[in-house]
């Protein structure tokens, strides 16, 4: 026997909910997106394999935190991809960071200050989610080795 039901009637805004009751608390809430991109680096004064131009596939973790509105989202899903799109992914996806990048060695420590920064900025430019600042960045460079930056760490140090 299961619990499996269809349900009988779609709830409807303004009749079986009210607009008021959408947005449940007002606490800062923290949501997530990841990302993966492919790009070529080599590092400079190091002695090892990547001292090579190679490449990776990353992935990137974004933690933003904030305030919802009133219909209970702190950001919507499609933002994150938007402002990652347009922002930052132009700048990584199948590029040559050496070349792309500020310049700087292209270490995972770096780019993730970087991706830090930009998401940052984007969140400024825009001012539309209310109390939206970005919590943490973790970037994968391998699948069991990532480099992060923190809010605390970015605006204290």
């Amino acid at each position: 026997m299961s619990d499996f039901r269809i349900v009988d009637k779609l709830q409807k805004i303004d009749e079986d909910i009210q607009r008021s009751q959408l947005r449940y608390h007002s606490k800062r809430v923290l949501v997530s997106k990841e990302f993966t991109f492919d790009a070529a680096h080599h590092l400079h004064n190091y002695e090892g394999k990547c001292k090579n131009l190679h490449g990776h596939t990353y992935r990137a973790v974004l933690g933003l935190s904030g305030y919802t509105d009133d219909r209970g989202l702190m950001i919507d899903f499609g933002d994150i991809k938007e402002i990652w799109k347009q922002k930052i992914e132009i700048y990584l996806d199948h590029r040559y960071l050496n070349e792309t990048l500020p310049s700087m060695n292209t270490t995972a420590e770096n780019i993730v200050v970087w991706i830090y920064e930009k998401l940052a900025d984007a969140l400024l430019d825009e001012q539309r989610y209310n109390g939206a600042r970005v919590e943490f960045i973790r970037l994968y460079e391998t699948p069991t080795s990532y480099a992060e930056a923190r809010r605390e760490w970015m605006e204290v140090e």
